[in-house]
């Protein structure tokens, strides 16, 4: 179906298919590095992977160093329409020096300020607060050592004065989001006391104030971990209110919940007492294992409840998922569209025609409308996008994908 019939299905039912278009043309999403190279880093120290951060496979082509990787990212954002920001994390530094966690300056950076500037891409940060021999007890801001403590503060206080410096050099604000694999393996006597101090060490880092047109700050959530089954420290409750308190983002992976959980539902449950959200979108096959993401009903209904709540423009999405089994590149632009095709599936919703039927108590209609709208042509707007935006669809995707996979697989 040609691009000005699909526009004349949706018309009928009253959705303006031009106005979606250029809706989702202004919706960036944050690739994650992360899945370029199997959250290996590019520190010249090394330490144990920690806090349940592991990638399986072998696929060939995992980018070694920052110029590979920025070579990836370049290829992924080719083959991505809209707009493009990247989510960095402080083990990704690029320099010949060696400086540990709590050493980090904005010049280690630097190189990818600039890169990003060529890009016309946003920058996101994140401390790293695991895969160092000063987390190998699981313990980072909880510890109860007060030196372990005060190392992972003032990490954390380096990221955030590098966040945004990276959004002051780009006009555009870095969130930076704070995860911390911090819990226990077997059930603790003292849950309260490891709390205080995760929230005694978060304001500590959290004291100097940053203008946020350049840095937000996040905090993020867990369930569990490998080597935490029995109590995660950063907990989703724990986490819930320091955001309220603080006045900090609030970070919902998709990942970092129970299965059967409904991350939806949660998005209109916080957003009035938090500035706003960040996503990280994921696919839990069996709890956090992070597969690429699919147009699942998940994705869709993510998607739905931001389009539909109006919550688009306090939110800021982000990817995260790490998988070596199949092509690193073909991976992030496969995951980056889905969510876009969600986004775009949400906005091409009559949204007015439903709310009132539910206003108006006639769920018949609004079961209806929700189902007949099921069989619009979407792929035929999705295509008219990725025209517009100069980035291939269908077989010539693949075409481009399996061409630079091969150009990358004889890497080491």
């Amino acid at each position: 179906m040609s691009y000005a019939d699909a526009r004349e299905r949706f018309a009928e039912w009253g959705v303006d298919t031009e106005a979606a278009i250029a809706r989702l043309g202004r919706i960036p999403i944050s690739l994650h590095c992360w899945q370029g190279d199997d959250v290996v880093g590019f520190e010249r120290r090394r330490g144990h992977s920690g806090g349940g951060i592991q990638a399986t496979g072998n696929h060939p082509g995992r980018a070694r160093n920052p110029r590979e990787l920025r070579a990836d990212l370049e290829f992924a954002f080719a083959m991505i329409p809209g707009p493009h920001r990247l989510n960095l994390h402080a083990m990704y530094l690029d320099t010949d020096e060696a400086p540990d966690r709590d050493e980090i300056e904005y010049r280690h950076f630097a190189p990818w300020v600039d890169w990003a500037r060529e890009q016309g891409a946003g920058l996101d940060f994140n401390p790293t607060f695991f895969a160092h021999e000063k987390a190998d007890d699981n313990l980072t801001l909880a510890h109860p050592d007060p030196a372990i403590r005060a190392f992972w503060i003032e990490h954390g206080r380096r990221c955030r004065e590098i966040a945004a410096r990276m959004g002051q050099e780009l006009g555009s604000a870095a969130v930076n989001n704070i995860w911390v694999p911090d819990g226990f393996k077997d059930n603790p006597v003292d849950r309260m006391g490891a709390r205080r101090r995760l929230e005694e060490s978060l304001d500590a880092m959290l004291q100097a104030r940053h203008d946020p047109a350049h840095m937000l700050d996040a905090v993020e959530s867990k369930l569990f971990g490998i080597g935490v089954e029995a109590c995660t420290i950063g907990s989703h409750e724990f986490y819930m209110g320091y955001a309220i308190r603080r006045g900090t983002l609030l970070c919902l992976d998709m990942g970092h919940f129970h299965p059967t959980e409904n991350v939806a539902d949660k998005l209109s449950a916080v957003a009035p007492f938090v500035p706003g959200i960040l996503l990280h979108v994921s696919r839990p096959m069996r709890w956090d294992s992070d597969h690429v993401i699919l147009l699942n009903d998940e994705v869709l209904a993510l998607a739905q409840e931001l389009v539909g709540t109006g919550l688009l423009d306090r939110t800021h999405v982000g990817l995260d998922f790490f998988d070596a089994t199949i092509s690193r590149t073909a991976a992030w632009v496969i995951g980056t569209r889905n969510m876009q095709k969600a986004l775009l599936r949400a906005l091409l919703l009559p949204w007015d025609r439903l709310r009132a039927a539910e206003a108006a108590f006639d769920f018949t209609t609004r079961l209806v409308v929700t189902e007949e709208v099921k069989d619009l042509p979407f792929g035929a707007v999705w295509a008219e996008f990725c025209a517009r935006e100069d980035v291939p669809s269908g077989p010539a995707l693949m075409a481009d994908l399996d061409a630079y996979q091969a150009r990358v697989a004889d890497r080491g």
